[in-house]
């Protein structure tokens, strides 16, 4: 806290740019001086509370990146907490971008398991004549092109965690090979006839309302109550804006890692607009956002202009309505 007689604007800026609390020009009371101190004192309590959660969430979440200290945030690491050292399956929800696969590692490595293998495999990625061998593995001679055995994905996971991402896209067929795997932890190789069992946790995710799927008889309800045991949503960015500025200061980090380069700060117009923005493609939207800026950029701060022109029309709209 600056007090002086020759208080000026000029001196006042260049004091609270320096990081001086208040500025305060005589004559003051006192009192005055108290309430100021007080508040000090408040803001720099709330300071420190701040970068100590963060440090602790940094800490506990280190293995997957997953950034936030938002409400909607904290209620999804609350789930972890209770959920991750135990073995029950898991279905993570959410819109594409929003880091599901990020839950499902956050999971893995907070539990008992977190030693063995995490195998993930993203179901809606593999064609479906191909997936039931991915999964569960085939014998030599069980199709045209199976020339010797080949381990799948839950022999792998042994032990661990397999995370089955986009499951919503598996065939109606496979759905019914996963329900026994949830039901007996049995499965046989494609072109088998012996008879495998595993210990493998199984974490799901997917992009759909599966419950529409049911509806439509695309998705196996009985699999639905198997998968749906803890349900994680994770909430888009759009739910969560507050934590943008710790996401980019992350983002920016991480990116700029071993390079000779410090990352650029965002100008007030810049930061608001993209507050503002919906990021309809959530966090993977945002972090191509920054690469593209990373790029593109050659000036020392991110100014209003320098942002993607969808980002800046958005802005000009909002606050001409």
């Amino acid at each position: 806290i600056i007090l002086t007689g020759y208080g000026t604007i000029k001196g006042s800026v260049d004091a609270i740019k320096k990081g001086a609390f208040d500025y305060i020009t005589k004559p003051m009371t006192s009192g005055e001086l108290l309430v100021t101190v007080e508040k000090a004192l408040k803001f720099k309590h709330l300071e420190e509370e701040n970068l100590r959660l963060k440090r602790e969430l940094r800490k506990k979440y280190r293995e997957s990146h997953i950034i936030g200290t938002s409400e909607a945030m904290k209620r999804v690491y609350d789930i972890i907490d209770k959920v991750a050292d135990t073995d029950c399956t898991v279905l993570i929800t959410g819109a594409s971008g929003t880091g599901k696969e990020l839950i499902a590692r956050a999971i893995h490595y907070d539990s008992h398991r977190k030693d063995k293998p995490l195998v993930t495999i993203n179901c809606g990625a593999i064609p479906q004549e191909l997936l039931e061998s991915e999964l569960f593995g085939h014998e030599k001679g069980a199709f045209t092109g199976a020339h010797k055995r080949r381990i799948g994905r839950f022999e792998m996971a042994d032990g661990g965690t397999i995370f089955l991402d986009e499951v919503g896209e598996m065939s109606p067929a496979l759905q019914v090979k996963l329900l026994r795997v949830l039901q007996e932890q049995a499965f046989e190789r494609v072109g088998g006839t012996h008879t495998l069992r595993v210990d493998v946790r199984i974490i799901a995710a997917t992009n759909k309302n599966l419950t529409v799927a049911i509806k439509n008889e695309k998705f196996r309800e009985d699999l639905y109550y198997r998968l749906n045991v803890i349900p994680i949503k994770v909430p888009p960015l759009k739910q969560r804006k507050e934590d943008i500025p710790l996401l980019l200061t992350f983002s920016l980090n991480r990116f700029l890692k071993g390079k000779d380069r410090k990352a650029m700060p965002f100008s007030p117009e810049a930061l608001e607009a993209m507050l503002e923005y919906d990021w309809p493609g959530n966090v993977r939207e945002l972090e191509n956002v920054l690469k593209r800026m990373l790029i593109l950029c050659d000036n020392e701060v991110v100014r209003f202009s320098d942002l993607p022109e969808h980002i800046q029309y958005h802005s000009m709209t909002v606050r001409e309505s």
